[in-house]
């Protein structure tokens, strides 16, 4: 469903009933990377699987698009099918939204998943790559650069080639337009270690053990920053757990969910 939120209208695919179970996609995909989570998930809860601002299905308004803002999107997308409270899934950039959802929403939040996200904010020569590649995009008109970027290393090194072309299938879903205001918007956000000491819900930290993008060593900070938090590990498996284990991340969240 399309929903009419401010200045732009967003998709949302919302499926089952129960308690509200939030999935966030990250970058530079779209809701439909959930698909075996969210089928999974809304046999026993209400799934909302959300393209964020500017990618998938969602509509384009002139970015840069900040964490906040995302975040914002997600309150008002919730205000709008009634759910006062949910469990919140984040998945790298959509680890960010969650965490800045959690910032300014807090009482909103049942319980918190961090997929193969990051608390840190982005190092200055990180931040201006993102820059660089956001400008490089818009010039093109084509997203190719990003996923020559970025899709070799969101799968572990030995993932099947239909995973990748998959992944890609999905990138390919977004615009230029959209993805440079997310990238301008990424580089912008601000650390989150702050706030983790003061968030009291249940959290879950997911891990790849073979993630390229994130080590285990930033795993361990991310769930030892929080006072009620644990952490999963899941072998073999690259930053696309949705992907790559789905059945191993489905038994994790639902473990979150238990709690």
């Amino acid at each position: 469903m399309h929903l009419a939120v401010d200045d732009v209208k967003l998709f949302a695919d919302v499926r089952g009933e129960g308690e509200a179970v939030v999935l966030l996609h990250g970058f530079p995909l779209t809701h439909r990377i959930w698909e075996s989570s969210a089928s999974s998930l809304a046999r026993d809860y209400c799934v909302v699987a959300p393209d964020l601002r500017g990618m998938g299905a969602s509509g384009l308004t002139a970015g840069p698009y900040l964490m906040e803002r995302l975040a914002g999107d997600l309150a008002a997308m919730l205000d709008a099918l009634g759910i006062e409270r949910a469990t919140i899934v984040g998945h790298s950039l959509g680890g960010y939204v969650a965490l800045a959802f959690a910032r300014m929403y807090d009482a909103r939040v049942a319980r918190l998943a961090l997929v193969t996200s990051r608390l840190a904010a982005d190092t200055p020569e990180i931040a201006r790559s993102r820059r660089e590649l956001a400008a490089r995009i818009e010039e093109e008109n084509a997203i190719d650069a990003v996923l020559e970027t970025m899709l070799p290393r969101l799968l572990a090194p030995e993932s099947p080639a239909a995973l990748i072309e998959t992944a890609r299938a999905i990138a390919l879903e977004n615009s230029p337009a959209g993805l440079a205001a997310v990238l301008r918007g990424m580089a912008m956000r601000d650390d989150a270690h702050d706030i983790a000491a003061d968030l009291s819900m249940p959290v879950m930290a997911i891990a790849g053990a073979e993630d390229r993008s994130i080590s285990l060593e930033e795993a361990r900070d991310l769930a030892g920053s929080f006072p009620n938090a644990e952490l999963v590990v899941l072998d073999g498996v690259g930053h696309l757990p949705m992907l790559e284990d789905p059945v191993g991340l489905d038994r994790a969240l639902r473990s979150l969910l238990a709690r």
